[in-house]
Order: structure tokens, then C-alpha cells, then sequence
């Protein structure tokens, strides 16, 4: 279905090099080892102070980036003090553009979604449901361009069980189809090699990573590395890394990409 993109400024377009990040943002929650998940577990359904400041510094983490994909974002519930988090950034890191895909609402207590914000402005969003036998994962694509040089970005939050995570990229293939100029970003829940991504890197343009990705999770110790930024053939990766920015469970994960044909 057709998202919403909301906007302000004039629109900018795309240019050679483009710096992405992508991050699980926990709704601005802070995690420091894995006793937190029990002993703070109320601060996952309430609003805090800490959530607000936690934001504020990711946001200004954010000067840098093109494009941002953010999964686990709060779309406006008790938690977040019924702040929609992804607008929340996109206002304070002043991007002109932002769209966000609301896909897990628990009650009024929790409301996590998918975020897109950009400095480019997009000419189609669409968000998907992925399949799963417990609703709650989407993705979020966005399309940069008119022509078969178009720029798509998919910005995907995955199940955690290998069965679903299956499902889920074999939709993901579907949904790129032939796009040549293709970035699939965020928390897909398993390292590239995995053998569920296979499917999707032989039916798509999408490559394997040439190089180990960095680890993501634990933020605090990070050990597996289950955030990506994957990207077509026809797409460089110039760099690929993380920010030092343990507030989140996960660490920020950045790239600066090179587009092939673009001034």
C-alpha cells in the first residue's frame, strides 16, 4: 500500500555518493547487559525521560546521512509519551522528508513501526506486511527516480524464527523483482551468509557483502552481526560501519555508497 511522506523545503535529488544508516532503535529504550530486558522491563510499556534524551542523541548522530532507516521506532504510543519517533527525528536531525509504516501496535501501550527519513526527495512509498504467522513484521519501500535507473530502498525489520525469516525473504524477492539499482537495510535478525538469504541474492541484484559486516548486537558487547545494508551489484559499498552509540540494544550501522551513472 501507498504510504504517506511527509515534507517541507524544496526537493533534493540524488547524487554519486549517498551516506546511509540504519538502526533498531529499541523506541529510544536503553539496554546495558541482558538483565535489563527483566529488571527494566517496564520501561518497554512506560514513558520515561531517558527515551527523549536517548533520541536527541541519536539524532544528532544524524548531520551526516542521506538517507536513515529506523526499525522499532514508536508510531506514537503510552511508551513514547504518544510521540511518533520517527517525525520526532526527522524534526530534530532536520530532514525534509520522512515516512514511517506502523506495523505492531499493542494496545495503546506499544506501537513500533518502520522510519524513513531523507534528504532526497522520494518519488514513491509503499509499505508491505511480511508474512509470518504472528503479524507485526513489515517493510518499507521507497523508490528514488522514474526510469530503470532508479534508486529503491527497502528498509525490513525480520522475524527472529528461521521458518518465518524464510517466508519473509522470499516476499522481499518478489518485492524487488528486477530492480537494478536496489539498498535492502535493517534489522534482518541473521548474518548475510545465513542460508535464508540465498533465495534472495539469486533472484535478485542484490550481492552478498564482500567484505565480514560489522557486529550490531549486543550493543554493549556486540558479537553477531544481524544488521545489514545490502546492496545491487551496480551500487558500491566505499565503507561500512558502525556508530558508537550503545543506547539502543543495537548499534547504528552506517555505509557510504557509490551510485553507478548519477552526476
Amino acid at each position: 500500500m501507498c504510504a504517506d511522506v511527509r515534507h517541507a523545503n524544496a526537493p533534493a535529488g540524488l547524487h554519486q555518493h549517498l551516506n546511509l544508516l540504519s538502526c533498531n532503535i529499541l523506541a529510544g529504550g536503553s539496554v546495558a547487559r541482558y538483565r535489563d530486558y527483566v529488571t527494566q522491563s517496564w520501561k518497554h510499556v512506560l514513558p520515561t525521560r531517558s527515551k527523549r534524551g536517548n533520541l536527541d542523541k541519536f539524532a544528532g548522530l544524524l548531520a551526516d546521512f542521506d538517507l536513515v532507516g529506523l526499525q522499532e521506532a514508536d508510531a506514537g504510543s503510552l511508551r513514547s509519551g504518544f510521540v511518533n519517533q520517527t517525525q520526532y527525528l526527522a524534526e530534530a536531525a532536520q530532514f525534509p522528508y520522512w515516512s514511517h509504516q506502523p506495523n505492531r501496535k499493542v494496545a495503546r501501550f506499544a506501537a513500533s513501526a518502520n522510519g524513513l527519513l531523507t534528504r532526497i526527495a522520494p518519488d514513491e512509498v509503499r509499505d508491505y506486511p511480511l508474512p509470518g504467522r504472528i503479524p507485526g513484521r513489515g517493510a518499507l519501500w521507497a523508490r528514488f527516480g522514474k526510469d530503470e535507473a532508479a534508486l529503491v530502498v527497502v528498509i525490513a525489520h525480520l522475524s527472529l524464527g528461521p521458518a518465518a525469516r524464510r517466508r519473509q525473504f522470499d516476499f522481499l524477492a518478489e518485492l524487488i523483482g528486477t530492480h537494478k539499482n536496489v539498498v535492502l537495510m535493517g534489522d534482518l535478525n541473521c548474518p548475510a551468509h545465513s542460508r535464508e538469504l540465498t533465495p534472495l541474492f539469486r533472484r535478485t541484484a542484490l550481492v552478498p557483502p564482500q567484505a565480514a559486516a560489522p557486529a550490531t548486537f549486543p550493543s554493549w558487547q556486540p558479537r553477531r552481526a544481524i544488521d545489514h545494508i545490502l546492496t545491487s551489484s551496480s551500487i558500491q559499498i566505499e565503507r561500512l560501519w558502525t556508530l558508537p552509540h550503545p543506547v539502543s540494544d543495537h548499534l547504528p550501522l552506517a555505509a557510504r555508497i557509490k551510485l553507478p551513472g548519477v552526476p
